[in-house]
């Protein structure tokens, strides 16, 4: 897409706006390998937002199987972050901020360096931290549809000079 015709949001400027509809866990394939190819033209942080069992910690799975990750993957609601090791990516940083009822929860598990660390970071609930994603990010959105049917819309925010 031509610059010029990005729309302008905050400090940042998306390029990529999709929807992809999955029907199945094989489908969900689809949206892993999307995700794998940003990554790999550097996107570190991936913020995931959707209703409670939408899918969010299953992508997460998903990707990190994708990435090489060999260890369990687990929703890391109570422990806020946990941290894999990929053969493919070095450390990823997968956090859950459901919990946090303050933006100064932030600071006291060091959020900041987490995003900074130049690894990637999958964020589950980010909208209490929407204000510390200056940097590339894509967003990816997960709606349930009936009959199990999840739409993924994945938009993709890069940073612009101020």
């Amino acid at each position: 897409m031509d610059p010029e015709d990005a729309v302008e949001k905050q400090t940042l400027v998306y390029y990529c706006n999709m929807d992809v509809t999955v029907r199945s866990i094989e489908e969900l394939a689809e949206v892993v390998g999307i995700l794998t190819q940003y990554i790999g033209e550097g996107y570190k942080v991936i913020l995931l937002s959707g209703d409670l069992g939408s899918g969010k910690t299953t992508l997460t799975k998903a990707l990190c199987s994708k990435l090489g990750v060999a260890e369990a993957i687990t929703s890391p609601t109570f422990s806020l972050v946990n941290e894999y090791q990929s053969s493919r990516a070095g450390s990823i940083y997968h956090m859950d901020l459901y919990r946090l009822e303050k933006k100064e929860d932030l600071v006291q598990i060091g959020f900041e360096e987490y995003l900074e660390s130049g690894q990637l970071c999958l964020i589950e609930w980010p909208e209490i931290a929407d204000e510390h994603f200056y940097m590339p990010h894509i967003r990816v959105k997960i709606s349930v549809e009936g009959n199990n049917i999840r739409i993924f819309n994945i938009t993709t925010h890069d940073a612009v000079d101020a």
